[in-house]
């Protein structure tokens, strides 16, 4: 006998004459029903999804169904126990196609947001380099033999940087509303994104969107920009260059 769930037990008999009834209203995505090799109930193999499918759910006919209405326990003890089995069969199949379906969904929805973001943070990354490399040269020797210049590269760094910060962030922000839509799902984040080709962008500054879109690129950029000029204001100062 196969357990399913924790109310009812199946046995192989049983199963065939469930199969039998509930075939005409299984979805043509169903490949398959076998024993859970993991645990107990019963394992559904269904065909890859595309996440572009109508959500799964259990079809107007199987209600209609005349072998498989409700018949009370005293009107048929046995009929009625077989029914109630075959529901239970037939709401564990949906229940595990719209999970398998959701995931899917993750996927797609991750791929047509994602877009050229690999580029547009490739972009960033470039920038950001720059502005890196124009505030730790400000702590050279060389830097004091032309203040003024040096500052005005780290200012157009500033500048790159924000608005390359910027170009990503406005996928950034599409991508983080699909993570907030599917936050549900069985796939964590990073799972999602290497199914949709993209592992690396685990490494991305996304923010999240939770009600609304926060801590994106740009303000990241902004604080580090507020930071260079609250040390160069505080330097200017200490070097009597400054009031």
């Amino acid at each position: 006998m196969s357990p399913l769930g924790r109310t009812f037990q199946i046995t192989p008999e049983e199963m065939r004459e469930i199969h039998d009834r509930l075939t005409p209203h299984f979805p043509p995505y169903l490949q398959r029903i076998e024993p859970n090799p993991l645990s107990w109930g019963l394992h559904f193999v269904f065909a890859p999804f595309t996440g572009r499918e109508p959500e799964p759910c259990t079809p107007r006919s199987f209600y209609n169904d005349p072998r498989l209405t409700y018949v009370s326990a005293s009107a048929d003890e046995a009929e009625h126990l077989l029914r109630e089995k075959a529901g239970v069969v037939m709401s564990n199949l949906y229940e595990a196609a719209r999970e398998e379906w959701q995931c899917a969904a993750y996927v797609a929805d991750l791929r047509e947001a994602v877009k050229d973001a690999p580029h547009r943070w490739t972009q960033y990354m470039l920038a950001a380099q720059q502005l890196t490399k124009a505030f730790e040269y400000l702590r050279t020797p060389d830097a004091a033999t032309e203040w003024p210049a040096a500052i005005s590269r780290l200012v157009d760094a500033q500048d790159q940087a924000r608005a390359a910060a910027e170009y990503f962030q406005s996928r950034a922000v599409g991508i983080a509303r699909v993570h907030e839509e599917h936050r549900h799902s069985d796939l964590r984040t990073d799972q999602a994104l290497e199914r949709a080709g993209y592992p690396e962008a685990v490494n991305w500054h996304i923010g999240y969107f939770e009600p609304s879109y926060q801590d994106g690129l740009t303000e990241k950029v902004d604080r580090l920009i507020q930071d260079q000029e609250a040390h160069l204001l505080k330097v200017g100062r200490l070097a009597g260059l400054t009031p």
